[in-house]
């Protein structure tokens, strides 16, 4: 075998290195060169899927390049991003949204990922108007009558949600734990299963973001509380929390992100395009239509509200006793 001096070996090396820096720098250069992946976590069909298929077909145009929509549904809005955090490269081509389940979870139960570290959070968009619904034909008239009914019959009000962890599942308990009584949550994939349980009465109420928006419209539904600031208004008449005596405002606000180890040039790229498209007319009349409200956050303070919004869940999980052991 040819025998070669550490010099030539140091500098074959050196080579090596260089090719693949500026390979890396000239794909960031060119980037996107291909149709880009935005996982959904959700169902196609419910609030955040349409609300995120406006966003992408927006932020395509700025990029130049398709965003495909790809539903990866389940674990409370954590089976997409867990499974682009351990399959995904870190190229650009997956991103995904990032629900805030991604930051509790993890408080609650053993995971296979660590939001401090496996995701390059990139950008931060909106919220939901998160509400109570029953069905049309329910004797709940208002919320006094669910918790009328709940102390006199304690667990035998069942509640349908996108999932145990989620922002709906927590509210409700906080909700219930203030009212004194006991309600008993059944955890859905998301928005289409939860309006089907609630307008069939399998479940008695159903806690969700605006999915059930048309049915509520339809007079199928009825709402009976929102969880925002204050009153929607597309719905004037129905009572905020804060109005029903609860201290609380829920809106679960989510944002981009890709694996682990993306390019920050890349990062620049896609920001810069989800920021056009939440700003985009035809994008905030989707929201709009569903009570989302654009809530930019540029990358350097979305990572700064991972951090606060991770410390201010640890506290309420440790307070319902939901904390894994």
């Amino acid at each position: 075998m040819p025998r070669y001096g550490l010099k030539t070996i140091a500098l074959a090396a050196m080579h090596v290195v260089m090719g693949a820096l500026l390979s890396t720098a000239a794909g960031a250069q060119d980037y996107p060169s291909k149709p880009i992946t935005l996982i959904v976590p959700w169902p196609a069909g419910g609030s955040t899927d349409i609300s995120m298929r406006a966003i992408a077909d927006s932020a395509s145009k700025v990029l130049g390049q398709p965003i495909v929509i790809d539903n990866k549904a389940g674990g409370g809005g954590t089976v997409g991003p867990a499974t682009m955090a351990a399959a995904a490269k870190p190229d650009g081509y997956t991103i995904s949204q990032i629900p805030i389940t991604v930051f509790r979870l993890p408080l609650m139960q053993d995971v296979s990922w660590d939001p401090a570290k496996d995701f390059t959070y990139i950008v931060h968009l909106t919220g939901y108007t998160f509400g109570v619904t029953t069905s049309a034909e329910s004797q709940f008239k208002s919320w006094k009558d669910v918790v009328e009914f709940a102390k006199a019959n304690p667990g035998k009000v069942t509640y349908a949600t996108p999932g145990a962890g989620t922002s709906l599942h927590i509210g409700m308990e906080q909700i219930a734990g203030m009212s004194g009584i006991k309600l008993t949550q059944v955890p859905f994939k998301g928005g289409a299963e939860t309006n089907a349980a609630v307008l069939g009465q399998h479940t008695m109420l159903q806690a969700d973001s605006t999915g059930w928006r048309p049915l509520v419209d339809a007079g199928k539904l009825r709402l009976l509380m929102v969880w925002t600031g204050s009153r929607s208004p597309n719905y004037p008449d129905v009572p905020t929390l804060k109005e029903l005596g609860y201290p609380m405002v829920y809106d679960s606000p989510f944002g981009i992100a890709g694996p682990k180890g993306l390019d920050p040039k890349i990062v620049a790229k896609l920001h810069d395009a989800f920021k056009k498209a939440v700003e985009d007319p035809a994008v905030v009349a989707t929201l709009a239509k569903y009570d989302m409200v654009p809530n930019y956050k540029n990358t350097e303070d979305y990572k700064k509200f991972v951090v606060e919004v991770t410390e201010s869940e640890r506290k309420v999980i440790e307070t319902l006793g939901l904390a894994k052991k």
